[in-house]
């Protein structure tokens, strides 16, 4: 433990949406509240070296895939699994964790879990339980983040007492903004561009047929210089929000008179981030347009911010009641389970006039968003390719939904300017040509099986097979012309599941359904050597894709249930068996 005088706490956290950087900063504020100074990185954005000589360090540690780390913290757990570590090397440590998870994942939080067992056989202190929000909680992950904050905030005021002449700050006190905005017309604001790369559309290609209900586009991207790219990589977007929704939003603000007015912004409060590639002058409407979201379902800070911006009674006890442990159900009601926006939220909240101080605290940022690469370099050098469906639905307020990326990507037309980033993917096939490859990829999963069969291909004659998934045949089989074509010249093996092609009231089949057919020739392919790929949606598909295997491991491997479980274990443990999925 360190001395109760020293009231220093490095916060880390790891994140892949941004969820985990917002708990993190909400626990910088509440440890403000006990006078403690904060310190908040991004795993990847600390000196790992460092490590070794902080005293009390709180994590925040979201879960990508099934059970993995996010790539933030890829580094860091790598150090950490050093087998040449010491036992003793953590033991002036204390430390304690928050996990961010999904239990429709098979591993909830499951990097969460590993960390805390590995700082403990290292030799740290763990001061308070771990914690573990879930997204299929009624309130998301902020069900068990409330009685988690309140919990560490009592153990660390037990363990590092506060002096005599320091009191807790209540927590109705208005936070410090974290930054300040002054208006300043001689400032021309930049467009930094941050490893962002300005392309331009060449295609963009609904390939689902008109009638379908879902909108699913190939878009093509050129660059103007050489890229480099490997199968399984992701290409990072930024959205714009509608012209038309950030007008009407700067009005309902009152801020259409300032909206081109340059302002400088001083970044003050260090340890809460300010929204990347934004420089350090911007205009309102340029704010709402690429950094700050207005059209996300609000965070639970996002009401505790409006308390302080509101002086209706009203709508105060409203926000109150929404906030107390009694009215968290009628918070669900109005926000989570009808997906009410940001933007709606204001318009029913009236009263509330936010200071423009404070909108880097009451908005998230508009957050870039992410897509597997659907072309190989090699066959398409300067260029990427991805396969997006765009995001529409109603909610049970019968009011239309956009995801603000895809309609943004929807909307781009030949020609048009998009900044872009290349980033490294969860999954990191080795496009060798010598080692079969077993592709699962139903929906758009099917982008980065797309990628690696293309350059494998590229590089000569290889034993590649695809389970594709979709509903019909002819309606949602994307590339489906173009595996047939590679399947037609003994290139391909290419196995479908068209769930909804069937007779009325026949049992639908799914590519776990069909691979089990297969299951004799799979385990061949296995035995062999051969990679396991899946990527998709997360509910049941990546589960069932695992049992299939299993099944073949069983049946064809002579193996017990409990060895065939353990054989797909290690297949993943090794990098035989990746996965890529998403909820």
């Amino acid at each position: 433990m360190c001395n109760a005088g020293d009231r220093s706490v490095l916060i880390l956290y790891a994140t892949e949406t941004g969820t985990a950087q917002d708990v993190a900063e909400r626990l910088a504020r509440l440890c403000r509240r006990i006078h403690f100074s904060c310190r908040v990185f991004s795993t990847d954005k600390y000196s790992l070296s460092d490590l070794i000589s902080e005293p009390l360090i709180l994590f925040v540690v979201s879960t990508t895939g099934s059970g993995l780390e996010p790539r933030a913290m890829s580094l860091m757990w790598k150090t950490l699994l050093r087998s040449d570590l010491p036992v003793d090397l953590f033991e002036d440590l204390s430390f304690a964790v928050f996990g961010l998870g999904d239990s429709a994942y098979e591993k909830f939080c499951w990097p969460a879990k590993k960390l805390s067992r590995r700082f403990v056989s290292l030799g740290a202190t763990e001061i308070c339980d771990r914690g573990e929000g879930n997204d299929q909680d009624p309130l998301g992950v902020d069900e068990a983040l409330e009685s988690w904050l309140d919990k560490i905030m009592q153990v660390l005021v037990q363990a590092y007492p506060l002096p005599p002449d320091l009191e807790i700050i209540p927590a109705a006190a208005v936070p410090p903004a974290r930054a300040s905005m002054v208006q300043d017309t001689e400032l021309d604001p930049p467009t930094p561009t941050g490893g962002f790369h300005l392309t331009t559309l060449r295609c963009n290609t609904r390939i689902t047929a008109e009638d379908w209900y879902q909108d699913v586009r190939h878009l093509e991207f050129d660059f103007d210089e050489d890229i480099q790219y490997s199968p399984g990589d992701v290409a990072v977007i930024r959205p714009l929000a509608s012209p038309s929704d950030v007008e009407s939003f700067l009005d309902r603000m009152g801020w259409l008179d300032i909206a081109d007015t340059p302002f400088r912004i001083t970044h003050l409060m260090t340890d809460q981030s300010l929204p990347e590639l934004m420089g350090e002058a911007v205009t309102p409407r340029t704010l709402f347009a690429q950094h700050l979201d207005f059209n996300s379902v609000p965070r639970r800070t996002f009401f505790n911010y409006l308390r302080y911006f509101t002086a209706d009674e009203l709508e105060n006890e409203k926000l109150e009641e929404f906030l107390s442990r009694e009215g968290a159900d009628d918070l669900y009601e109005y926000c989570y389970r009808v997906r009410r926006t940001i933007r709606e939220v204001l318009a029913d909240f009236r009263h509330v006039t936010i200071p423009i101080d404070y909108v880097f605290d009451v908005f998230p940022p508009l957050r870039p968003r992410q897509f597997s690469i659907a072309s190989s370099v090699k066959v398409f050098p300067r260029q990427i390719h991805l396969c997006v469906a765009i995001v529409k639905y109603r909610t049970t307020l019968k009011v239309p939904r956009r995801g603000v990326c895809t309609t943004y990507l929807a909307s781009i037309r030949k020609g048009d300017k998009v900044r872009i980033a290349l980033q490294q993917g969860l999954i990191k096939p080795t496009p060798v040509n010598n080692t079969p490859v077993i592709c699962v990829g139903p929906g758009t999963g099917v982008a980065p099986m797309r990628a690696l069969i293309q350059e494998r291909l590229h590089i000569g004659p290889c034993d590649n097979t695809l389970y594709f998934g979709c509903r019909s045949a002819t309606k949602d089989q994307h590339y489906g012309s173009e595996w047939r074509s590679y399947a037609s010249t003994g290139a391909l093996v290419y196995r479908t599941a068209f769930s909804r092609d069937g007779p009325e009231g026949t049992k639908r089949v799914y590519v776990q359904d069909v691979m089990q057919e297969d299951a004799q020739r799979l385990w061949k392919l296995i035995h062999a050597g051969a990679s396991v790929l899946i990527s998709g949606s997360s509910n049941k598909m990546p589960v069932a894709v695992k049992n299939a295997l299993r099944f073949a491991a069983e049946t064809y491997g002579q193996l017990s249930v409990d060895e065939a479980a353990d054989f797909v274990s290690r297949m993943e443990e090794k990098g035989q068996l990746m996965e890529e999925c998403w909820s």
